[in-house]
This record gives structure tokens, sequence and C-alpha cells, in this order.
């Protein structure tokens, strides 16, 4: 069955790859979340969290397709999430990029974005806000696949 259209939007099932020993003891893993809200329309450049930090931005997806998130990208970090393909008023983004370079004095910022096309709107987004900044900050790029693997890790200026 052909389901066309954007490919971040064809559905894959990945439960048939699972080897996951489903009788195994849960393991509790801490949150290394440090700060609330995370949502980039809610999140405030001023906020103190932001003041001096590494920010990741994230796509929404990104967590859940990565299972050790917290651990190998969140850890130490400040964090704002938004979706490029569903989000409305994405210029915002761009000012409250621009406001953590230059009145946060963020130390660097990573985006990380899934593999599909649309996602690379928000790397875009980014990329604008640090171009337009008057502090230039160092950019990381993490592009991650639907199954939670490191694509592409660079940095981007």
């Amino acid at each position: 069955m052909d389901q066309g259209g954007c490919p971040g939007s064809r559905s894959l099932d990945f439960s048939k790859d699972d080897n996951a020993d489903n009788n195994a003891a849960p393991v509790e893993i801490n949150s290394e979340l440090r700060q609330w809200p995370i949502q980039m329309h809610l999140v405030s450049p001023q906020a103190p969290y932001f003041q001096g930090a590494d920010v990741i931005l994230v796509a929404d997806c990104c967590a859940f397709a990565i299972g050790a998130f917290h651990q190998e990208f969140l850890k130490g970090k400040a964090i704002a999430i938004a979706c490029p393909k569903l989000d409305d008023g994405q210029e915002v983004y761009v000012e409250k990029i621009k406001s953590w370079c230059e009145d946060a004095n963020i130390n660097t910022l990573s985006v990380m974005i899934m593999e599909v096309p649309c996602c690379m709107g928000l790397l875009s987004l980014a990329q604008q806000a640090v171009g337009q900044s008057s502090r230039k900050v160092p950019l990381e790029s993490v592009v991650i696949s639907l199954r939670g693997e490191i694509v592409q890790r660079e940095w981007v200026n």
C-alpha cells in the first residue's frame, strides 16, 4: 500500500524488530530535566536556567526515538522543544533564539532534529537566529534516525 506524502508522516512499525527481553525488570533512570516549561512557545529567553547555559533545542520526536536521551543529550543543559512541521508562529522562535544568544549569553546551542525533511526547518530557524545575532554562538546540528541512531553530528558555524 502506497502511503505517499511526507516521509515524516509515513507509518512504520518497529515492533517486529523488537529483541528486548520483555520479562526484564524495569530500571529506574533519573530525569535530567532541570527546568519548566520546555515548549519553545512557553519558554522565556530571560529565564535564569538559560543564562550562560549550553542549550539544546530539540524537535519533539527526538526524545522518544532515543532511549537514553536524558543521559546522553539533556544532562547539564537547558532545553526547549518544538515541532518545525506542526508549530504555528515559528517567527517567534527566531527572536527567542536570538535573545538566547544576545541576552542570556548562552554558551552553545545544539539543535537536534529527526532525519525527515520537515525537521530541517528547526535547524534553519536556529541558523537564521544565530546569523542575525550580534553575538556568535557555536551551533551544533544533531540528526537522529527514525530508530534513534545519530545519523550526523557536526558544528555548523
